[in-house]
């Protein structure tokens, strides 16, 4: 069997990316079990003894888990809300036509492109005027303003490669209108609903400049502004923080992981009766 060239190059092209882009993963990961002499060596040390000392020293400092435990609540919040939001919007805009559509289509991808340190100063404003400073909620609304683009966006795209004509079947057969979109729409375009459910969550785990201005409470603090926590201007422990790092990304790959079936699921689902 022949193996035709351009297939080596696709296959050493896909190789090439895929180490380009675990490598950032494998170097955190592998510099938390680093001591902070193997870490500052000069060439890096690809052989060392490994050493859980780093990750002892954030559990016992007693916050990481709390401001985990604190972004957990907030990314997934957010991110069924912005789904639950977003996703109907998608299918108006996908399906129907009406005044001003082209308008509030603008208005939606228009807001992903406001600089989000213009808008900090505002919504503190606002947030201590409605005395929603230190709180879920105030992260929760921030978040959602900024995801409701990418759910509409990415599913809008996705809803419209639907055929029709699955619709004008269900219609025949006496489906309702919500009957149609929760039973053909959402689980054709699932992989488009899956997709921003992961960048939804991701923006809202990976988030620092709101949660840093709108929360005060340490109790109430997200993991993104915890980790920033070890940084100073006399002393970088490279090992606390890249263990800071791997346990932060943890939640995020399972989430991915988990999303991902309904990925595979909603490409494989046919559209017969």
């Amino acid at each position: 069997m022949t193996v035709k060239p351009s297939r080596i190059l696709h296959v050493m092209g896909l190789v090439a990316v895929i180490l380009v882009t675990l490598f950032p993963f494998y170097w955190m990961l592998s510099s938390s079990f680093k001591t902070q002499t193997d870490l500052l060596a000069s060439p890096p040390l690809w052989w060392f003894t490994p050493t859980f000392t780093n990750y002892l020293e954030v559990y016992n400092d007693g916050m990481l888990l709390g401001a985990v435990g604190n972004s957990l609540i907030v990314a997934i919040f957010a991110t069924l809300v912005s789904v639950a939001l977003g996703t109907p919007a998608a299918f108006a805009l996908a399906r129907y036509d009406f005044r001003g559509k082209s308008d509030l289509w603008f208005w939606f991808i228009s807001n992903r492109m406001i600089t989000p340190v213009a808008l900090a100063l505002p919504i503190y404003i606002i947030a201590r005027s409605l005395g929603l400073l230190d709180s879920y909620l105030v992260l929760v609304l921030v978040y959602i303003t900024f995801n409701l683009p990418i759910v509409v966006w990415i599913c809008t795209d996705q809803f419209r490669s639907i055929p029709p004509d699955i619709e004008q079947a269900a219609r025949l057969d006496g489906a309702s209108q919500w009957t149609i979109f929760r039973r053909i729409y959402l689980p054709l375009g699932m992989p488009g609903v899956a997709v921003s459910a992961i960048f939804s969550f991701i923006f809202s785990w990976n988030e620092l400049l709101y949660a840093l201005v709108l929360i005060n409470k340490t109790e109430r603090k997200t993991a993104a502004v915890v980790a920033t926590n070890y940084m100073s201007g006399y002393e970088l422990p490279w090992g606390k923080i890249m263990a800071t790092g791997s346990i932060i990304v943890l939640p995020v790959i399972i989430f991915a992981i988990i999303v991902s079936r309904h990925m595979v699921r909603g490409l494989t689902m046919g559209a017969t009766k």
